[in-house]
């Protein structure tokens, strides 16, 4: 690859963390619509940045070219050598884009939405440093400005999950997050560890790559390459939320809606598919690790999309759905099908981002009402946000011409003609992944149903409900515009523009495909789409008389399906039992008996009270009086002239 120094690539991330430092320091004192204005106008500068930047590569003769810029070296000598530096070649400026862009958007919607917040400087301070830190994340040169970003989004991450931490179950949803992220990061670090083992000291990406085509013992056996990858992709499940550590997404949900947005559509969650994806030349060295990467994706995807089945709350729906969605994602990068990951990545980006937003319209109009259950005939007073929404549901449906079925179309194309050394394993993730289509096409209809349509089921909250204002509208139409349109730079066959832009970065690790007839690949899209379609029809059937009709009857046929649907499968109150009231026991234990008995009592104070004994005798004869000091003199004078 050829590298060219570029000087404007450290200020697309120094833009959005000037925001942050400003708000900061000075935001209570600047008030709350100049704070919101400083940190869009920083994103939105970031995002022009990005803009020229990829401009400028876009008009490079070669594909191959890259853009870097090295700011310092942080740590050189014998073994090691790790610099702060920065890489924008055509993955990561798919990846710039996509997060300064769809972040704008959600900082001119939080201007909206977060007017007459008491905290909105704080708000607008923790917004502009978690984009800081995801630019870090996807502009890093090597793996460890990578890591300082993975672990700054998930700082981020925990201030804004707990924003309104006077709410205590506010601040723990924060916590879960914060720590089942840490619980990833350490394969994540291990993995990390091993690399710069194995390859003398560098974590760059340029030398990894060659040291993944050398002869060197790591590479060479496939066990070591399967180790490093897992442990690596153990990081990627938690800051991706992929089984078993998915745990913390829904719960991040109590913070602000632009949050939840931010965080589910371009930026934290898609942290590991990026990962995955930028280290395609380590994964295609372990088809098992590989397949393991699938795998946990394809049953993501089926497992979340069948909870969402039966959530009432509307931003419970789209986190479960986020999940789901992310698993689609992993099956790809699994099937060695990086660009399409990469293509769904993006494509869910805009859709996801547009529904949240809609969800947080939806809230903010019904002063703070979640239940959907407690909805109904908001299209009549809500006309753009229930549209947009319509646009995006049929998006993630995967429903053509929207973006939302080139991607997922091509994901499953990948999973069902790869070439793999498991051909019947990735065969069953193809079919998990259809049926994942399908329940994601139902319960988006059942959403969108049971929020915008039919009657409405609480005439209080009706009564006041109302459009949102222009600064939260507008970022609806041009998502819901984007969601609409970015299809066409996947269109299969040699018109994708997409698979041909990211070629060079990942064009040399994607997987091999079966030959497939016309037939085969016409049948996959149509059985597609039908799928889809009949998830809708089903859930507008199911639902259109309310959640009053039918749906109470089949809920009450199929009881104890429900009512595991209902309850997440329990996941949360397992983990509790067998994780979470175990390492407390131990905790309380190491508390009382290691801390308490064992260091304070017999280690510290024990020892202080063993001294202070000691001193008791001598205290006692050294009183301060010279006559007592001669009179034992002359004693010992004595005594020892006896002794002689």
């Amino acid at each position: 690859m050829d590298f060219k120094e570029f000087l404007v690539l450290p200020f697309i991330p120094a833009l959005p963390m000037a925001g942050a430092l400003i708000n900061g320091l000075l935001g209570k004192r600047l008030g709350e619509k100049t704070a919101g204005t400083i940190a869009t106008a920083a994103v939105f500068a970031s995002f022009g940045l990005a803009l020229y930047a990829f401009y400028y590569l876009l008009g490079e003769p070669t594909p191959e070219t890259a853009y870097v810029y090295d700011l310092y070296g942080f740590l050189h000598n014998g073994f090691l050598r790790l610099d702060v530096a920065f890489l924008f070649d055509r993955l990561s400026a798919v990846m710039t884009l996509v997060v300064t862009g769809v972040s704008s958007l959600i900082h001119l919607y939080s201007m909206g939405y977060m007017k007459g917040d008491r905290s909105a400087a704080r708000y607008f301070s923790h917004l502009n440093m978690f984009v800081f830190f995801m630019l870090l994340l996807v502009l890093g040169r090597n793996l460890l400005v990578l890591f300082v970003g993975w672990e700054g989004v998930g700082l981020s991450s925990y201030l804004l999950i707990g924003f309104w931490f006077d709410d205590m179950a506010k601040a723990v949803a924060g916590k879960k997050a914060f720590i089942v992220n840490r619980i990833g990061d350490f394969g994540f670090l291990v993995g990390m560890l091993l690399l710069l083992m194995y390859n003398m000291g560098t974590l760059d990406f340029a030398a990894l790559e060659q040291w993944s085509h050398s002869n060197a013992p790591a590479v060479a056996n496939t066990t070591n390459m399967t180790i490093i990858c897992l442990l690596l992709f153990v990081g990627a499940c938690g800051k991706s939320a992929q089984i078993p550590l998915y745990v913390w997404l829904p719960d991040a949900m109590a913070g602000p809606t632009p949050v939840s947005a931010l965080i589910h559509a371009a930026t934290m969650v898609t942290a590991g598919v990026y990962m995955v994806a930028r280290l395609s030349f380590l994964y295609v060295h372990s088809p098992l690790a590989m397949a393991v990467v699938a795998g946990v994706g394809a049953l993501t995807a089926l497992f979340a999309a069948t909870v969402g089945l039966a959530q009432r709350d509307i931003k419970k729906v789209l986190a479960y759905s986020t999940v789901s969605q992310l698993g689609y994602m992993f099956l790809a990068v699994g099937a060695g099908a990086y660009a399409a990951g990469i293509f769904h990545l993006t494509t869910h980006a805009f859709f996801k981002a547009c529904l949240f937003l809609c969800a947080g319209s939806v809230i903010h109009s019904l002063h703070g009402q979640q239940d959907i259950f407690k909805m109904g005939g908001l299209r009549k007073k809500m006309p753009v946000t229930s549209l947009t929404f319509l646009v995006s549901t049929l998006a993630i449906a995967g429903i053509p011409p929207l973006s939302g079925f080139f991607s997922k179309d091509e994901i499953l194309t990948s999973a069902f003609l790869v070439q793999t050394p498991y051909p019947l394993l990735y065969k069953l993730y193809f079919a998990m992944g259809l049926v994942g289509a399908f329940l994601t096409a139902f319960y988006m209809m059942r959403l969108f149903w049971l929020t915008f349509c039919g009657e409405n089921r609480d005439a209080h909250s009706f009564e006041h409900a109302h459009e949102s204002p222009f600064t939260m509208t507008i970022p609806l139409i041009v998502l819901a515009f984007l969601a609409t349109i970015a299809g066409a730079v996947g269109l299969p066959g040699e018109g994708n523009l997409f698979h041909k832009f990211l070629e060079p970065v990942v064009g040399a690790y994607t997987a091999v495909q079966e030959h497939a007839s016309a037939v085969v690949h016409w049948g996959l899209v149509l059985g597609s789409v039908a799928v889809a379609a009949f998830g809708l029809a089903l859930g507008w059937t199911v639902y259109r008389s309310g959640p009053d009709g039918l749906p109470a009857r089949l809920a009450a046929s199929f009881r104890p399906a429900h009512v595991l649907l209902e309850g997440k499968y329990f996941v949360d109150e397992l983990y509790d039992v067998v994780v979470v009231r175990p390492l407390i026991a131990v905790s309380k234990f190491c508390y009382r008996v290691v801390d308490v008995v064992l260091i304070d009592f017999l280690g510290v104070n024990g020892s202080a009270f063993a001294v202070k004994a000691l001193g008791v005798v001598p205290r006692v004869v050294h009183d301060g009086r010279v006559q007592g000091y001669l009179f034992a003199v002359v004693a010992g004078v004595i005594c020892l002239w006896l002794f002689l």
